[in-house]
């Protein structure tokens, strides 16, 4: 399937299912969240990695305009549908302020791997554990797949728009997998590292050696 979008890209990557809210103050992107809630059609959110827009993003909907203030900003609620890949940028619409683009939707294999994925969790609760935060995945963690955890991961800009291009979500929690088989004994050398360093300059209770 190919269609027409209009395009608002962002420096970060949005994945299917995930909900996201946004400030709109700009008048191009406010006339097309405007018509966008309007008409109850989709608009597509490119990724923007160092400042360059990427062909793969997602397409995104407007569940809610939760505030509208009195210059015309807004706080809206949108929420992830599916990647797209963009085909051809149209920067020059007929009376619009945005940019829209021609796309097409890759087929997007979503059966995972349930032992894997496990796994995955429980690195990303370990990697959280060493990081000493606390994030909450707002799902049952039997129901969780590789978008519902991603930006949980630790991942760069890059990785993550990485991790958008792959289309089988087996190769996604692969990719997870290898990410967090790297960073987790990484940090946990550091937080050893850090502990003897607090230790240092104190007073240590220690055995001599017995002759």
């Amino acid at each position: 399937m190919t269609n027409f979008i209009p395009m608002f890209p962002l420096a970060i990557v949005v994945y299917p299912g995930e909900q996201l809210n946004l400030h709109i103050f700009e008048p191009r992107y406010k006339q097309l969240i405007n018509e966008s809630f309007e008409t109850k059609k989709p608009f597509g959110i490119p990724a923007v990695v160092d400042d360059k827009i990427k062909e793969m993003g997602t397409l995104v909907h407007v569940k809610e305009v939760s505030k509208v203030y009195q210059d015309g900003k807004m706080d809206i609620k949108t929420e992830g549908l599916k990647v797209f890949r963009m085909l051809e940028m149209i920067h020059e619409l007929p009376d619009k302020l945005y940019n829209g683009a021609i796309v097409n939707y890759p087929e997007n294999d979503e059966r995972g791997n349930r032992v894997l994925m496990q796994g995955i969790v429980k690195g990303i609760k370990e990697l959280h554990k060493l990081l000493k935060i606390e994030k909450n995945f707002h799902q049952a963690e039997d129901e969780l797949w590789t978008y519902d955890v991603a930006h949980h991961a630790g991942l760069t800009l890059q990785e993550e728009y990485e991790l958008l291009e792959l289309m089988q979500e087996v190769q996604r929690q692969e990719y997870l997998k290898r990410h967090l088989t790297k960073v987790i004994p990484v940090l946990a050398e550091m937080e050893i590292l850090k502990e003897k360093v607090k230790l240092n300059g104190h007073f240590k209770n220690l055995k001599g050696l017995d002759n």
